[in-house]
């Protein structure tokens, strides 16, 4: 018997806002967390623009000790975390601490502690290395110093598959939380490499916007798009299963109801033209989800802004809904607040769940001129209400990685 995985807690640090409710408030009004970039000098490098996260003091939130014996990209996961832990309010539910999981990632991890401490060891000798650089920077460290913070016993791992790591690792908690193995899990991933060699790896590859322009950088589907702007963040779900939730009385935000996976096999950066992975990835969990078609009525998509995604996995939409796919309203978050690489499928996920519970499609701003390929409902620049009952999460990632979530209006 498949038992029903309902979210409980969310909790989020994005460039939109360092909460949940304030990222939302700021995404139903089309604001744009992309800006110049402050957190380091980019006189150096040919990026200057990305989503950063603003207005925390991590050092005060975490204490001066902890703060520096921990990676940026823990500092996002532990904030988000705790608020979502809070939302759930565990503080006195008497959940058993050996059924809760921990299932958190990060695409690429440490990158600023790795290359602050490479810079370091050059200078004064690789003895004069911090004690902590490895623990500092490996990516399962955020699910281990989550389950240290908070207690929690069961199961704790990191599933990484760039810029598809949080939505395979929900996936993979809602399943084990659906199977029996868990009764609750913290699920989620954060990701922080807004740093000189971050941004520029990725601009030599050609996959990042050559735009200075906050405002037109990131565009998806539209017709001038012609990359991703890097952001930083972290989304955090608490996913329970239905019997636990409703035996503490815990409100309810909405329910995980299928995941699909796929891999293209195909290229090491480039998705396959054809499409077929994504395809198959959103039919397989719709199918999971036991979902008609029909009643898909909104879809948070990769999107990027980069010239390939938004036209395959426009097709590959059209392809698994046909003629409804014009009646679909699909949105892209990176509009937003840029692609958080290896977390954005968890903030993206709360987006969708918000999406879902409060009968709203938000707006993809900054495109202006569609692309010919890119003709569906992608809410452009305005949001609006709609009836939401069903919703899509896309991920896809380098590795031909394909990852989808499918959400659920909640009803008893």
């Amino acid at each position: 018997m498949r038992r029903r995985v309902v979210i409980t807690g969310m909790g989020t640090v994005n460039p939109l806002g360092n909460d949940v409710e304030t990222t939302w408030k700021n995404a139903k009004e089309g604001k744009n967390g992309i800006e110049k970039i402050q957190r380091i000098d980019t006189a150096e490098i040919d990026v200057h623009i990305a989503g950063e996260v603003k207005g925390i003091d991590f050092s005060e939130y975490l204490g001066r000790k902890r703060f520096r014996r921990l990676d940026r990209f823990t500092h996002l996961a532990l904030k988000a975390t705790d608020e979502a832990v809070a939302d759930a309010n565990l503080a006195e539910s008497g959940i058993d601490e050996e059924r809760v999981g921990v299932y958190y990632t990060s695409g690429i991890g440490g990158l600023e502690t790795i290359a602050d401490e490479e810079d370091k060891a050059r200078k004064k000798g690789f003895n004069r290395l911090s004690p902590f650089f490895i623990p500092m920077t490996i990516i399962n460290l955020a699910a281990g110093n989550i389950a240290i913070q908070h207690g929690f016993k069961g199961m704790a791992t990191a599933s990484v598959t760039a810029c598809a790591s949080a939505t395979n690792t929900i996936g993979d908690a809602f399943r084990a939380i659906r199977d029996g193995y868990l009764d609750a899990a913290v699920a989620g991933g954060s990701e922080a490499s807004i740093t000189p060699l971050g941004l520029s790896g990725f601009r030599v590859m050609q996959a990042l916007s050559k735009s200075d322009d906050p405002d037109k950088a990131s565009r998806p589907f539209d017709r001038d798009r012609d990359g991703f702007v890097m952001g930083e963040g972290a989304g955090t779900l608490f996913l329970e299963e239905l019997s636990s939730a409703r035996k503490r009385g815990a409100k309810i935000h909405g329910e995980i109801v299928g995941y699909g996976s796929t891999c293209d096999a195909h290229h090491i950066t480039s998705p396959d033209k054809t499409g077929e992975g994504a395809y198959n990835c959103m039919r397989l969990a719709l199918e999971d989800a036991r979902t008609p078609l029909g009643q898909v009525g909104h879809i948070n998509a990769h999107g990027t802004s980069t010239p390939l995604n938004d036209r395959i996995e426009t097709l590959a939409i059209k392809r698994l809904f046909g003629e409804r796919a014009y009646d679909i309203a699909v949105h892209s978050t990176k509009s937003m607040i840029g692609h958080l690489l290896g977390a954005s499928g968890a903030v993206e996920s709360i987006f969708t769940i918000l999406a879902v519970r409060d009968s709203y499609a938000p707006p993809t701003i900054n495109t202006v001129n569609p692309d010919e390929g890119c003709d569906l409902d992608y809410t452009l620049n305005n949001g609006r209400e709609r009836d939401i009952d069903i919703a899509l999460c896309n991920s896809f990632g380098f590795g031909g990685h394909n990852a989808t979530l499918v959400f659920k209006k909640w009803e008893e």
